[in-house]
């Protein structure tokens, strides 16, 4: 029977967590009273790896990092699943009381990696696995219009006008009995005028 007085395994870990829980909160209590209090502007602004933060953080991520991420994430767990496999029916004793396992678990993990490479292989076919793909694709639609119609639209140059347009309005009827309204033309602003930036050459 083993000695109560010993420690478990258990009890080495709980040791362990409360001696480092001691020491980490000493550390930040001498840090907070011993280090001095003085923020001003720059302590204050956001640290970017040492550089100076410019603009807004909301930014355009190129979608090429997505694809990697996933590609990555996908094949490392499904990578992570065969060192289990080869623990668990990796056994002499398993193998030795049906040699049969052994063929079964090799073909099935045989078909597992056949899957992946397949996957691995299309992905690479697409060229998604290319950080710099050396020509830009044009996909090719089946469309009635010929394609010559749109560049010449986009190449087409066009005056731009004032959004302004004479819209009818009644006038205030007079104070005379039986006099009737009128129709005057009035200008009414739409609220929208393009503003355009001339370029400097």
């Amino acid at each position: 029977m083993d000695d109560p007085a010993q420690l478990s395994e258990y009890g080495k870990i709980l040791i362990i967590v409360l001696v480092g829980i001691i020491l980490v909160s000493i550390t930040i209590f001498m840090g907070k009273l011993i280090a001095p209090n003085k923020p001003n502007p720059i302590k204050n602004s956001t640290y970017e790896c040492g550089e100076i933060p410019v603009g807004s953080s909301w930014v355009q991520f190129n979608p090429r990092f997505y694809v990697i991420a996933l590609v990555f994430l996908l094949f490392d767990v499904e990578l992570i699943f065969i060192f289990p496999w080869a623990t668990v029916f990796g056994q002499a004793d398993l193998i030795a009381a049906d040699p049969r396992w052994g063929i079964f678990t090799l073909v099935e993990m045989g078909l597992f990696l056949a899957v992946l490479i397949l996957g691995l292989v299309f992905v690479w076919k697409k060229g998604d696995l290319e950080w710099v793909k050396p020509t830009h694709r044009i996909p090719s639609l089946t469309r009635s219009i010929p394609t010559t119609a749109y560049a010449a639209i986009n190449e087409a140059s066009y005056k731009v006008r004032d959004f302004q347009e004479p819209a009818p309005t009644v006038t205030d009827a007079p104070e005379q009995e039986g006099a009737a309204g009128v129709l005057a033309e009035k200008k009414v602003a739409t609220g929208y005028k393009p503003r355009f930036n001339k370029s400097i050459k």
